[in-house]
């Protein structure tokens, strides 16, 4: 069985500074952290906050490659939790066949934000992670973790210098 998540959004943890993307499923309180890597937490917030860039980054990129293909991008699903480590499936529709991908969870966002697709987690896994029962926000009371968390908020694609992407 699956439950229909929403990406709520981003925060870093506030003892690794790794980035967390959290999903939330808006018919309750239940959240999944799912920790992801700095470039994956960026190409999720640029979707997130609607930044363009001049050129396509890669998830833009497989997206473009895939509708070039004739393949659609259903549905993404948070599948297993294995030794601390996220599975996730990417669903394409090519014509009248349906396939699945195998992904890490963070490409997997990033491509169904793209691709306007629903993103699913299934129950076992909502299960073994000890899912967050909290309010829409949760407060952040560490000091530094709220600095990183501002910085993160703040940053526009003007920020990111000569560096064209």
């Amino acid at each position: 069985m699956v439950r229909e998540m929403k990406i709520s959004g981003l925060t870093m943890d506030p003892h690794t500074n790794t980035p967390i993307v959290v999903l939330k499923d808006p018919k309750s309180e239940t959240s999944l952290p799912i920790w992801i890597g700095l470039l994956e937490a960026t190409a999720i917030a640029t979707e997130l906050e609607q930044v363009q860039f001049s050129r396509p980054m890669t998830h833009d990129l497989i997206k473009n490659l895939m509708g070039h293909l004739g393949a659609k991008v259903d549905r993404v699903e948070v599948c297993d939790l294995r030794d601390n480590t996220f599975y996730a499936w990417i669903y394409l529709q090519v014509g009248d066949k349906e396939t699945k991908i195998d992904a890490r969870p963070s490409d997997a966002l990033a491509i169904a934000l793209r691709a306007k697709a629903r993103i699913y987690v299934d129950e076992k896994v909502i299960e073994k992670s000890g899912t967050l029962e909290t309010p829409a926000k949760a407060e952040i009371k560490d000091d530094e973790a709220k600095k990183w968390t501002d910085i993160l908020e703040s940053l526009s694609a003007e920020d990111f210098g000569k560096y064209k992407m």
